[in-house]
């Protein structure tokens, strides 16, 4: 019996992977799973190459196939670890190609795995005399030592060792020798001998007519990242498992699909011939924030029980808003879109609220998880690409305490500044690590995302790459937390601090002044302050025409309005009797105005006509200070 320790306490969204969330305890083996349109395509045999980037939900969909009840037919889950992954590195023939070498090598284990499913198979299913064929295959798998349970890599060491000295044991096929042509290449005898046995295992599905009776045998590959690394032998590995995963469904007359799934930074770097023949194979998995808000209810049910409602969840459970936003949209705009990052973000507000010991999740919570979920997938980030990107993380640098907006060339400057620094680091990688190079692989890791039209782009489905037109980026919202980011750019807030008395700073002036000379020194000021105020009009004016992000903007035009909010309660201090040193108030807006432009310009918005203003606005307040007694360009309206 559960002890009642509150909703919080109870509430769970699952593992971090579907291995895990599989086995007890784990919300995917409580029959949480969400059929996406990839798991359909690939149920009904319409794509075979399931391609995501990692914790998209791959795996979900491969062990769903792979369980009982989640593909009507039998399947078959291959998923090779380092030590297969050598072994099939290694793997070589003389006269072919590594990827059509390494496609060999995928093409036994693809029939091997048929082979042992079909001789247990004829004889559950098929509940008849077991056809010669069958039992041919019963003593081909004896003879080569493939009938006992072996793991894959003694089922690889073996094959190779057939392939490359054209010995398979293909007696049971009439077959009694070294199979092969004279003066033939290693590679030419293995593709004759493994032939003989694919068409001995298309015979068995023929005589057992299993592609009328049920549904094909699927064949799934999964976890190829454990045996992905940046080599030549790594890309014929991925090559050649493609090229043998397309033979299969020919070969054996649609009775034996294969499906694969691959991260799609493996995918991306692959570049064989045949490439354009996958196209209609491929699926890749992408998410919107209603399916991920799906994903958190069922999984929010399965801990609480079904009569939770999203209503209830997003506001009740949750706060309904965090920092005016809706709490749901708030959380999905600040994670990757994929199942992993949802899962992580609401179990870190689970924490958070349970180590309070509260009720329900606060704003405050939701607050505290995200600076925690941000620093966890900004290091997240470079681990997924550490094998293709190793220098990803030394990237980050170049975004920390700055604005989330970067422009172009606000971009090659930092990159030029680190430049040295990271070609010394990385010598293999000097060709990639260009002001370009850096912008596709960040916008590629969805780190960047690029402004087209009124959107903010991040990478995913068949977004194309930023050009070399493109000049505003932005950092992705997951990560601005752990940088420090929070701000469009990062402006220096003006001042709003009383300047000092007009007595010290005009060294007694005052004390002399009597009649019209007061009144004098009274009316300069007042003009003087509307200077300021006729500077921040023009320059709100041009802001609106400026053509910068609508973010920075907003901050720009804030501090422009601060400048003006102090002026106006110098003025109405004015009005009231006090004195103070308001050409030191100007002075201070005319060094603000300077600031901020170098900021803009730092940030990339030198060109900017905003950015020429601010300089031409501040440089026409130090030219009123020095001749405003005798009059000015500002009006004495608003005193």
């Amino acid at each position: 019996m559960r002890q009642d320790i509150g909703p919080v306490g109870q509430l769970f969204f699952g593992r971090d992977d579907a291995e895990n969330d599989l086995k007890e305890g784990g919300l995917l083996r409580d029959g949480v799973f969400r059929p996406s349109y990839a798991y359909r395509e690939a149920l009904l045999g319409r794509r075979t190459l399931i391609i995501g980037r990692k914790g998209s939900g791959k795996s979900a969909i491969c062990s769903q196939l792979a369980t009982p009840g989640g593909h009507q037919g039998a399947s078959i889950l291959i998923t090779p670890d380092d030590t297969a992954g050598d072994e099939i590195r290694r793997f070589e023939l003389q006269g072919v190609t590594a990827d059509t070498a390494k496609a060999l090598i995928w093409r036994y284990i693809f029939a091997v795995h048929a082979a042992r499913h079909l001789t247990v198979h004829a004889r559950v299913a098929h509940g008849r005399r077991v056809p010669a064929s069958v039992r041919a295959l019963r003593s081909f798998l004896k003879d080569s030592g493939e009938s006992g349970e072996s793991g894959l890599y003694d089922r690889l060491r073996r094959g190779a060792r057939g392939l490359q000295s054209a010995n398979l044991s293909l007696k049971a096929f009439g077959v009694e020798a070294a199979f092969g042509v004279n003066g033939a290449s290693e590679g030419a005898k293995a593709s004759h001998q493994l032939g003989v046995l694919e068409d001995a295992v298309a015979a068995a599905f023929d005589d057992l007519d299993c592609l009328s009776s049920h549904p094909p045998l699927l064949v799934l590959v999964d976890q190829l990242e454990q045996v992905w690394t940046v080599d030549p032998e790594s890309h014929a590995l991925v090559t050649g498992l493609l090229l043998a995963a397309k033979h299969v469904t020919g070969q054996y007359n649609g009775a034996v699909r294969a499906t694969l799934f691959i991260r799609a930074d493996i995918y991306d770097t692959l570049n064989f011939g045949d490439g354009d023949k996958f196209h209609s194979d491929e699926i890749r998995i992408t998410w919107t924030h209603d399916g991920l808000k799906d994903v958190a209810l069922a999984r929010a049910q399965a801990s609480l029980g079904a009569d939770l409602t999203s209503d209830r969840l997003w506001g009740w459970l949750f706060p309904a808003t965090v920092e005016g936003e809706p709490t749901a949209e708030y959380l999905f705009h600040r994670a990757l879109p994929r199942p992993r990052d949802t899962i992580q973000f609401l179990n870190a507000c689970q924490s958070v609220a349970a180590e309070r010991g509260g009720p329900t999740i606060t704003e405050n919570d939701v607050l505290v998880a995200t600076q925690l979920f941000s620093r966890w997938k900004l290091q997240d980030l470079a681990k997924e690409y550490l094998v293709n990107h190793p220098f990803l993380r030394s990237l980050f640098a170049m975004f920390e305490n700055t604005g989330y907006v970067v422009m172009r060339p606000a971009l090659a400057a930092r990159f030029e500044a680190h430049r040295a620094a990271l070609h010394r680091e990385f010598p293999a990688y000097t060709e990639s690590l260009t002001t370009q190079g850096v912008i596709d692989v960040l916008y590629g890791a969805s780190f960047l995302g690029v402004r087209r039209g009124n959107d903010i782009v991040y990478t995913g489905g068949t977004q194309a790459p930023p050009l070399p037109s493109e000049d505003e980026f932005h950092v992705h919202p997951c990560f601005r937390p752990a940088l420090n980011s929070l701000a469009s750019v990062d402006l220096t807030a003006f001042p709003r601090t009383p300047v000092r008395n007009s007595v010290v700073a005009h060294g007694g002036l005052a004390a002399v002044l009597v009649g019209a000379d007061v009144a004098l020194l009274v009316n300069r000021d007042r003009r003087l302050l509307n200077e300021v105020g006729g500077a921040g009009d023009r320059l709100l004016r041009q802001l609106m025409r400026s053509g910068l992000p609508d973010t920075t903007r907003n901050e720009v035009y804030t501090q422009i309005a601060r400048v003006m909010a102090s002026a106006e309660a110098a003025r109405e201090r004015l009005r009231e009797g006090a004195a103070h040193d308001i050409e030191e108030h100007v002075l201070a807006a005319s060094a603000y105005f300077e600031s901020l432009a170098a900021e803009l310009a730092a940030h990339g918005f030198e060109d900017r006509p905003i950015t020429r203003r601010l300089q031409d606005e501040a440089r026409a307040l130090i030219r009123s200070v020095g001749g405003a007694s005798g009059g000015g360009s500002g009006s004495d309206s608003g005193t």
